[in-house]
């Protein structure tokens, strides 16, 4: 068995929680953008862009995750457990926090552009008040995503100055 992750993981890992954070915070300042803001359509089109290219990248991570040999889980059973629970539940919020902004973007029938590179298609509106519905969704499930990031984070430092063990240098590729 592996004593670290492989360097592909702890990338797309990193890549990950760095988008998760601006994406999340960009969130929170694109509501208070005002019709005259410089920033009005700029903010939302990169906001999407990202979101759509971490939507492939979680889709990587969950392939080289099912793919890949791992260190060792550390810690109690409890532990463990609690970890696995964390990162089903971070996943499966990713996705949902995914398909949310998805529903949010196309409710008009508008293909989403990434980056001006290639657009997703829209599947339009798919029920009523979608556009709303989905908003609310996804504001609930960001904040959610952040909460469950920070405890993972917390967790992280835990076994790295509490239980003294190499969690934390295992997803930092340190000996």
């Amino acid at each position: 068995m592996k004593s670290r992750w492989p360097r592909l993981v702890v990338f797309l890992h990193w890549i990950t929680a760095f988008a998760v954070i601006g994406m999340f915070a960009s969130g929170l300042w694109m509501v208070d953008l005002t019709y005259y803001s410089d920033w009005y359509k700029t903010a939302p089109h990169w906001h999407k862009s990202v979101g759509l290219l971490l939507v492939a990248i979680t889709v990587l991570r969950l392939a080289t995750r099912a793919f890949t040999s791992r260190p060792p889980s550390l810690g109690n059973a409890t532990e463990k457990k609690l970890s696995h629970l964390g990162h089903t539940l971070l996943y499966t919020l990713m996705i949902a926090l995914f398909a949310s902004g998805y529903l949010i973007s196309t409710a008009d029938g508008r293909a989403i552009d990434v980056f001006n590179w290639f657009a997703v298609p829209a599947v339009g509106e798919l029920f009523n008040n979608q556009e709303d519905l989905a908003g609310d969704a996804h504001f609930y499930i960001a904040w959610s995503v952040i909460t469950i990031s920070v405890i993972h984070m917390l967790a992280a430092l835990k076994h790295h100055f509490i239980n003294k063990d190499d969690t934390m240098k295992q997803m930092l590729r340190l000996r």
